[in-house]
């Protein structure tokens, strides 16, 4: 609390109790809006400006305050100067360094002070970080990425797994996470697949909106990215250029933000990198206000994706001076430029100064930005930056403090297993899984013996971790030799990496060969390296030529199968990859995508058969490394055609997974097979596991309109759930779907339902329909907005399980 600030209450006992003379803005017992204005009101220009960006920061690892983040991106930013008016935002006070998260939060309650204390009217900053695999900070759990979160087609575990990561980041004074990305795949070539939920737009929504709920339950802003096409960029490289119509991205990329906006609650959202159609992300205002605002009714607040506004000038070549770059974002509806000030610091304020930019601009982002730190608390008298981890501590000595914070709990890590276990897939068995007894395995690969082998490139190990080489990785992660080891205790298992997973060097081949002719099984341990701007085979700015496996490890695998020893592929990857023969050779595929700190035991578990495996693929796996790009949501004429000599099947489809039960589906009634383009289908079947043991199918309803006034997908996914079933028992479901999620843009640019007849398949992957009802909608086409219905429901029947 600053001095001005103390004056203005009266303390009794340990509470802080507001008199008449605090002012307006201050005090909660006032609406938000009334706030905002008093505090605009009394403002100036700069002030109002500094509200608008952020200041790359480090926390101290001794506890003091933090210092200026040195990057090649920009000079550091010199805080003396700088807080007099005030500070909108701290990047990655956790995720600059490794630091204690003790004393990371140490740190940063000292820096609040000086920020609150610097200013004339004591406004702290709001503290983003990174948690799209968990908070991205050292010594915080690892979870699954985000392309895993697809594979469980579980979106309540993903809620519960959101509010355990803000509950983490709320408790060391972070308010802000930039997660989820709602991008939908459409090449699997770019890097940041493993970022992503899957290449279906509605899995992508129900799963990203299911995280935001949990981290705003949390009381963590959650941040929607990167709006939008930005998966969709040419040849899959990153920030190239998207060639994308407006009714692709209407139907296909924007149904994830707009769910995440209305069901979700998400209070930000930040911008993409690319330019559509010859209009960047970052300037435009048709997108970032009239869609976001104007139609969805988003009133957060949109922030820069790092050096986003600068980009405007240096990369897109739109803006002629940081000032015009400036004046662009902010005209079209961007709120905060991150990481660090650049154009919304003197150019912006130069520009408003001589009158080339409103301060009516001003005045709007700087509205938003206060809005949500009153919402945050931050702006009440008496706000506190001591956060709830420190609150009990009696003490800020440094060394008293360190190891007090465990971001890393058991309770974090049995989710994180939970979760693993959920997302892995197995995609082939030929009997030979589960591994029951063997007396001998064969783990050769470059990921058998790799402890980062489950960590996707925004984990805090290999997103910062690796720039530290002599700092402790902070977790424990177990390499799937240890697992295996645990797994199977009588077993001999002889350990050879045989290659890189980037790379040319065969030298590796002779002693893996070796060791797979004198094993009972080789399990073999495939697929990427994590990192950032080609220092790994996947993650962002590690894009892909072709969708062959890395380095010579399909060459491995080749060989392998050679040897005439059963071959258990397992892959650890963040994206789907071809793999050649072993589609119909090896054993037995298993695929995992980035799982985090419990993903070797998960996927030792799945060959023991100590788990049923029920996760489902998020992504089609190709059949050949070519033909890209390619995924299941296409058009008549992006399939195998008599017209091209490029076959783009995929080996294994979307939503593709087996399990070690199998699953009869029968019984299927329509209880209406023709309803108004107003109304809703309603269905009903029978699920029965007959198999031997415990399982969950997934089941997944597809849409197939065979005569629509635009081209659409030959299907596309409508509805899904997880239906687990013990042994011999039966479930009756009812399907209910409305007519609102046939809608799609229509030739004029609006969203209609058509009448018309239409397929709703009932099916275990996109390639895989056992029940097929044909309905017809009749009466006038309908429009529909952004209130229409967006899911198809699957419920148990009123009647219990047999």
């Amino acid at each position: 609390m600053t001095a001005n600030m103390a004056a203005h209450t009266t303390t009794v006992a340990a509470t802080t109790v507001p008199t008449a003379a605090v002012p307006v803005w201050a005090d909660p017992a006032h609406d938000i809006d009334t706030r905002v204005s008093a505090l605009i009101a009394e403002m100036t220009v700069e002030e109002k400006i500094a509200q608008l960006f952020g200041v790359w920061v480090g926390a101290s690892a001794e506890g003091a305050e933090v210092a200026p983040h040195q990057h090649d991106m920009e000079e550091p930013a010199d805080l003396d100067a700088l807080l007099p008016a005030g500070l909108g935002q701290l990047t990655r006070p956790f995720g600059t360094a490794p630091v204690d998260p003790a004393l990371g939060a140490l740190s940063l309650a000292r820096t609040q002070r000086r920020i609150i204390a610097a200013n004339r009217f004591g406004i702290p900053a709001v503290a983003h970080e990174e948690c799209l695999a968990g908070f991205a900070a050292w010594k915080a759990t690892a979870y699954p990425v985000p392309l895993s979160w697809g594979a469980t087609f579980d979106p309540a575990l993903i809620r519960r797994m959101a509010g355990a990561i803000g509950t983490d980041m709320r408790s060391v004074g972070v308010h802000q996470g930039l997660a989820p990305v709602l991008d939908v795949v459409r090449d699997a070539r770019w890097g940041r697949v493993e970022e992503t939920i899957g290449e279906d737009p509605y899995l992508v929504g129900t799963i990203a909106t299911a995280y935001v709920q949990g981290l705003e339950s949390a009381g963590v802003v959650a941040t929607l990215k990167h709006f939008a096409g930005y998966a969709a960029s040419r040849a899959g490289r990153n920030l190239a250029p998207v060639a994308m119509g407006p009714r692709e991205r209407a139907d296909t990329v924007l149904p994830p933000f707009e769910m995440a906006v209305r069901e979700g609650g998400a209070r930000s959202v930040m911008h993409a990198y690319t330019d559509t159609d010859g209009v960047p992300s970052a300037a435009d205002e048709d997108l970032l206000t009239g869609v976001l605002r104007d139609t969805w009714g988003f009133g957060g607040t949109v922030v820069a994706d790092y050096f986003g506004i600068a980009f405007l000038k240096t990369l897109h070549g739109v803006a002629g001076s940081w000032a015009d770059a400036a004046a662009a974002a902010l005209r079209a509806g961007v709120d905060v430029e991150l990481p660090t000030v650049k154009t919304f610091g003197p150019p912006l304020l130069h520009a408003v100064t001589t009158g080339r930019v409103p301060e009516e601009l001003v005045d709007r982002a700087a509205r938003r930005v206060l809005r949500q730190k009153a919402e945050l608390g931050l702006l009440d008298v008496g706000w506190s930056p001591v956060p709830p981890a420190l609150e009990g501590a009696g003490t800020d000595d440094p060394a008293a403090l360190r190891g007090t914070v465990d971001l890393d709990t058991p309770a974090n890590r049995e989710l994180a297993a939970q979760i693993a276990d959920r997302a892995m897939v197995m995609l082939s068995n030929d009997g030979t899984l589960p591994l029951t007894g063997p007396r001998s395995i064969a783990l050769v690969g470059p990921h058998a013996d790799r402890p980062t082998a489950v960590l996707g490139c925004y984990s805090f190990p290999v997103h910062v971790g690796a720039q530290h080489p002599d700092t402790p990785v902070g977790i424990n992660l177990p390499t799937l030799r240890e697992a295996l080891e645990r797994e199977f205790p009588g077993a001999r298992i002889v350990t050879v990496r045989g290659a890189d997973v980037d790379g040319g060097d065969t030298s590796g081949f002779p002693d893996a060969l070796r060791a797979a002719r004198d094993a009972d099984v080789v399990v073999a341990a495939l697929g990427d390296r994590a990192g950032l701007f080609g220092r790994g085979t996947s993650g962002e700015g590690c894009d892909a030529g072709s969708l062959a496996l890395p380095g010579v490890q399909q060459d491995l695998l080749d060989a392998l199968l050679d040897t005439g020893t059963p071959v258990v592929t397992t892959l650890f990857a963040g994206r789907p990859y071809a793999l050649g023969r072993a589609v119909d050779e090896a054993a037995a595929i298993v695929q995992a995508f980035f799982p985090g700190v419990a993903g070797t035991a998960a996927m030792a578990g799945v060959l023991s058969g100590r788990t049923n495996p029920s996760g489902r693929l998020p992504v089609s796996v190709p059949r050949t490394p070519g033909g890209q790009p390619s995924t299941y949501l296409a058009a008549r004429l992006g399939l195998r055609t008599d017209v091209s000599s490029v076959d783009p099947t995929a080996a294994f489809a979307f939503g593709h997974g087996l399990s070690y039960t199998a699953f009869d589906w029968g019984d299927l009634t329509v209880g209406n097979d023709t309803s108004g383009t107003d109304g809703e289908f309603r269905l009903a079947f029978r699920l029965r596991n007959t198999g031997e043991r415990e399982g969950t199918e997934v089941v997944q309803v597809y849409l197939h309109d065979p005569v629509a006034s635009v081209v659409q997908p030959v299907q596309r996914l409508i509805g899904y759930a997880r239906v687990p079933l013990r042994p011999g028992e039966s479930r009756r479901l009812e399907v209910t779907v409305p007519a609102d999620v046939a809608s799609f843009t229509g030739l004029d640019g609006r969203r209609v339902v058509e009448p018309g007849e239409l397929e709703l398949r009932l099916a275990a992957s996109s390639s895989d329909p056992r029940l097929i009802a044909r309905v017809t909608l009749t009466g006038p086409a309908r429009y529909v907005d952004h209130t229409r219905r967006l899911h198809a429901r699957i419920d148990p029947a009123a009647a219990p399980p047999s």
